[in-house]
């Protein structure tokens, strides 16, 4: 009969210390717990999502009732509104504007993405467009009336009257740097989370874990706008107001984390990674401003983190910071909810343990078989 030294296990199909054989099932069912299991699923699950959410949401972008102006005599801006309101698929959403002024006023105040001032007198008309909002939108509306002009017989010229950073590829950097700072969010509350178990003990270690991501959340928020703003040149606009925008984006994902992680344990930080990188970052109008995401994207984009934030990051840039009100309610909300449920959770969870109706893992002695 083997034997085995006291250093060594017996490997599967061996004679085991015991005497008994290992089967190979029972070393899959010590390898692979059910808790791996369900998490492992719940990582295809994510994985599936983050495919169908950004393939769906950015394969096949087109125009969408995107805000557009139209300056002309009365009679002349009828007529055309009309006629822009029956293009197939409805690519925009064509309004009169008294005048000129009027169209490029509103345009930097963010009510248009774009205005078309007619020339009756001549045969070249003017396109309003801002890079700024986002190149790859200017660009499908210069296509458009372009198309739309040479069908009339006349020819159109382009002016942007927020144009985007010469260092700002495609007016892509506002959204890369709000995607960082989200990240910065919910990997640094899930650090905090998990560090000294699953579930926050009670409210004073709520408190110190959100005094913490308040902390993280000013650093990363001017790190960022130092970045994108005297180092790299790739935003222009406030470093300040960039600066308050990036700690406000950090600490209402990381204060979402908090609080899912909070309710749900670790399956909350999934949660959170479900919400803010395979909802947010597809819907946020980063790759493809709003007016060109399909429509479930459009409406649930402004809603969470990483919309919200990149309208607001682009506001600051290239529009004089106008129309941040609406997004910096939408991030304060996230916030305060977050803060919220994170020491609403933990209050429960001790009244509970006070209650004895939630124990802890009985701790291990020597030499002697804790109680169940």
């Amino acid at each position: 009969m083997a034997h085995t030294s006291p250093g060594e296990q017996a490997s599967p199909g061996e004679q085991a210390p015991s005497g008994e054989r290992t089967s190979f099932l029972t070393e899959v069912r010590d390898a692979v717990t059910p808790r791996a299991t369900l998490l492992v699923v719940g990582v295809i699950a994510l994985q599936l999502l983050f495919i169908a959410s950004y393939v769906g949401a950015l394969h096949h972008p087109k125009l969408k009732e995107a805000p557009f102006g139209v300056v002309a005599p009365r009679s002349a801006a009828e007529r055309t509104v009309a006629e822009l309101e029956r293009l197939p698929g409805d690519p925009l959403d064509p309004r009169a504007v008294a005048d000129e002024a009027t169209a490029r006023r509103q345009i930097e105040q963010r009510d248009l993405d774009g205005a078309l001032v007619a020339d009756p007198s001549g045969g070249t008309d003017t396109l309003l467009v801002a890079t700024g909002g986002g190149t790859v939108l200017a660009d499908a509306l210069s296509t458009l009336t372009a198309s739309l002009e040479t069908d009339q017989g006349r020819t159109v010229r382009t002016v942007d009257v927020a144009p985007a950073s010469a260092r700002d590829f495609n007016g892509l950097s506002s959204f890369y740097v709000v995607v960082g700072w989200c990240v910065g969010g919910y990997l640094c509350a899930s650090i905090l989370a998990i560090s000294a178990g699953a579930r926050p003990a009670g409210p004073r270690r709520a408190l110190i874990r959100i005094g913490a991501m308040a902390l993280v959340s000013v650093v990363g928020g001017l790190g960022g706008a130092v970045i994108v703003g005297p180092v790299l040149g790739a935003l222009p606009g406030s470093s300040w107001a960039l600066w308050g925008l990036g700690a406000l984006i950090t600490f209402a994902v990381g204060a979402a984390t908090l609080a899912l992680q909070g309710v749900f344990g670790i399956v909350g930080i999934g949660l959170a990674i479900l919400l803010v990188v395979i909802a947010g970052n597809p819907s946020a109008g980063g790759a493809f401003p709003l007016p060109m995401l399909p429509p479930f994207w459009r409406a649930i984009g402004p809603a969470l983190p990483p919309g919200a934030g990149t309208w607001a990051a682009r506001s600051i840039a290239y529009f004089r910071g106008n129309d941040v009100t609406a997004s910096l309610l939408i991030l304060s909300a996230w916030a305060a909810a977050g803060v919220a449920v994170t020491l609403l959770a933990a209050a429960r969870r001790s009244a509970l343990e006070g209650r004895g109706e939630l124990r802890d893992q009985p701790r291990r002695t020597r030499g002697r078989t804790p109680t169940p």
